[in-house]
C-alpha cells in the first residue's frame, strides 16, 4: 500500500496545527500517514490532506488551511470563534477520535464532541481577543498550551534546521496529544458518569422534600454543569436552588446553585444572618451546630445538612 502523507508548514509551528496533525494520526485512515512539513506548492498538493497550509478548506479535497480571505468556518451555529487547523480536523473527525478512544455508544460521544475542547486554539491562532479592547488585564498569562508549544521552537541563536524543526514539531504533537487525550479522558472517565447521578437527584428530588427545590447526590461527583443541561432537557426553570452531598471527609456540604453555568449569582443564597457562623453561633441562630457562608455550609451528619436547607428555603 502507498503510504498516505499528511503535510503542514515548516518553519516556525504552533500548538493548532501540531493538534491538528496528531488528531489526524489517531484516526482509522491516517494512523500510519507520513507527517510533511513545507511550503512548496508542488508537495502541498502531492499530499493526501494538507493542514494550516495551502490557503484552501475543502473537506473534499482533504484541504484543511483557515488563513485565506473569505473563510469564515465556524464549529456549529452556536460558536462564533473562527476554526483553526486543530479544529477544522476536530470538527471532522472529532467523533471518530473520541470513540475510538473512550468507546462508547454514539450518544455519549456526542455530549462529550460537544464540548469542543479545541475552541482556545481557535481563538488565539486567529487572533481573537478573549475581553473588549477597553478591558486591561491584570497580570499576564505566560504558561497557556498556545505559548508552551511556542516555546517548543528554537530559540533565535539555535540551530534553525528541517531537522531540528521537525524533532520540535513531533514534541509539540506529543505535548498537545496528551493534553486533548487528558480532556476526553476527564470528560468520558469521570464527567459523563457524573450524569446519572444527576439525573437520579433530580428524578426523586420531591421524596427529598416537597418542593422539589432540593437535590441530594447519592455520591459527590461534578454535578453542576449536568444540572443546568438536564434542567433544560425536562423543562425545569431553574428551581432547583441548593444541593447537598457528602464530601470526601465525611461531612455533608449544602451548596447554592448558581444562575447558570456561567454566573455567580446564586439563584438563592444560605441567609446573611448565618454567614462566618460556625459551631455554637449558628446553633444559637438555627437550632443545630455547623457552619455556613453565603453560598455553601456543612453539617457532620446528612439530617443535620437536610435541616439547614430547609430553614433556607423557608428564610
Amino acid at each position: 500500500m502507498t503510504e498516505l502523507t499528511i503535510c503542514t508548514h515548516s518553519g516556525t509551528f504552533h500548538a493548532d496545527e501540531a493538534l491538528a496533525c496528531y488528531l489526524l494520526k489517531q484516526t482509522n485512515k491516517f494512523k500510519d500517514a507520513k507527517i510533511i512539513r513545507s511550503r512548496d506548492t508542488a508537495v502541498i498538493n502531492a499530499a493526501d490532506v494538507a493542514v494550516d497550509v495551502g490557503a484552501t478548506y475543502d473537506f473534499s479535497k482533504l484541504r484543511f488551511d483557515h488563513h485565506q480571505a473569505g473563510f469564515t468556518e465556524t464549529f456549529d451555529d452556536h460558536h462564533e470563534i473562527k476554526l483553526s487547523s486543530a479544529g477544522l480536523i476536530y470538527k471532522h473527525y472529532g467523533k471518530e477520535i473520541i470513540k475510538n478512544r473512550l468507546k462508547v455508544n454514539d450518544e455519549i460521544t456526542d455530549i462529550i464532541y460537544k464540548k469542543d475542547f479545541i475552541e482556545e486554539l481557535d481563538g488565539v491562532d486567529n487572533g481573537i481577543e478573549r475581553y473588549p479592547a477597553e478591558i486591561k488585564a491584570k497580570y499576564k498569562m505566560n504558561t497557556t498550551i498556545s505559548q508552551r508549544v511556542a516555546s517548543m521552537n528554537p530559540y533565535w541563536n539555535e540551530d534553525q534546521s528541517e531537522q531540528v524543526l521537525y524533532e520540535r514539531f513531533e514534541k509539540a504533537m506529543a505535548l498537545m496529544g496528551e493534553t486533548f487525550n487528558d480532556k476526553v479522558d476527564y470528560y468520558g472517565k469521570s464527567w459523563m458518569p457524573a450524569r446519572a447521578i444527576v439525573e437520579e437527584a433530580l428524578r426523586t428530588r420531591k421524596e427529598v422534600h416537597s418542593s422539589g427545590q432540593l437535590i441530594v447526590l447519592r455520591q459527590f461527583c461534578p454535578w453542576k454543569e449536568h444540572l443546568y443541561h438536564l434542567e433544560k432537557l425536562n423543562n425545569i426553570n431553574k428551581s432547583i436552588l441548593f444541593c447537598l452531598f457528602e464530601d470526601n471527609l465525611g461531612s455533608w456540604r449544602i451548596q447554592a446553585v448558581n444562575l447558570d453555568n456561567s454566573s455567580f449569582t446564586l439563584r438563592k443564597a444560605l441567609p446573611e444572618a448565618w454567614r462566618g457562623k460556625r459551631d455554637q453561633e449558628l446553633s444559637d441562630i438555627i437550632g443545630i451546630d455547623g457552619y455556613a457562608n453565603g453560598f455553601i455550609g456543612g453539617h457532620k451528619h446528612k439530617d443535620g445538612a437536610m435541616h439547614m436547607a430547609i430553614k433556607a428555603l423557608e428564610n
